[in-house]
């Protein structure tokens, strides 16, 4: 039997005695859509079938802390390896590493992988002076499809954006890029929001003043004390652009 068949031998095997027979529940415990597991069961002669490849493989393993290779055991010997479908692997077996998987502009989008562009501040020619937009052909993130349905997060109403300057340190370091949803500006005392404040893209932990007014507040205080505006100046001057819901940083 070849690896490919070996594999999804493994993969069906898996399913029915982890998961009650539910390609469904598996998709759930790893991260990926059920018609992604349904074409990993199809027959390899069949129009949209996707065989296991390498990385998909390690990842199922390492996400059921299953041994590692397990899914490549061959079928019908009882070895540890095929045991970690029934059971837990030992822990320090779940720690296997997988190589980094290197993507650009020209790579296509996997199935449960949306693109979200980034927010920067564009000059206007109006004299109004700058305001934070969507850039229309610049850099984009990658997302999990899943990974936004579960912050109910659609892909049409979320953004990215990088942070400059020190005032959320430590918690987001000059640099710091951020993920923003675009659909939910209701303020919600002390969430962290990314704002356009005449024309500066800021993010901020936000807080409603009375009379309608807004405290802006920094985790760096002893810099950037908190800012607290009236209700006039908040309509003329700041603009909620979304909440944040995600942030990385390279180290």
């Amino acid at each position: 039997m070849d690896i490919k068949s070996t594999r999804q031998a493994n993969l069906l095997a898996l399913i029915n005695a982890r998961f009650e027979g539910k390609q469904s529940a598996l998709a759930e415990a790893i991260d990926r859509s059920s018609s992604y597991v349904n074409r990993c069961l199809m027959p390899f002669d069949k129009k949209g079938s996707k065989p296991i490849g390498e990385k998909f493989a390690r990842h199922i393993e390492q996400t059921l802390e299953m041994e590692p290779y397990a899914l490549d055991s061959e079928t019908g010997i009882d070895t540890p390896a095929r045991r970690s479908f029934l059971s837990i692997a030992e822990p320090a077996s779940s720690y296997a590493l997988a190589p980094v998987e290197a993507w650009d502009d020209e790579t296509p989008l996997g199935e449960d992988e949306v693109e979200l562009p980034f927010f920067k501040e564009v000059e206007m020619s109006a004299g109004k002076g700058s305001e934070v937009a969507l850039e229309a052909h610049g850099r984009k993130l990658r997302f999990g499809r899943r990974t936004l349905q579960r912050k109910n997060i659609t892909p049409e109403a979320a953004a990215c954006a990088t942070i400059a300057g020190n005032s959320m340190e430590p918690v987001l370091p000059d640099g710091t890029t951020v993920g923003i949803d675009t659909a939910c500006t209701a303020i919600k005392d002390g969430k962290m929001y990314a704002i356009d404040h005449d024309g500066q893209l800021r993010v901020k932990v936000l807080y409603r003043a009375p009379g309608s007014g807004l405290r802006l507040s920094s985790y760096n205080r002893s810099e950037h004390p908190d800012e607290t505006y009236d209700a006039d100046y908040v309509v003329d001057n700041i603009r909620i652009i979304g909440k944040v819901f995600w942030y990385s940083v390279l180290l």
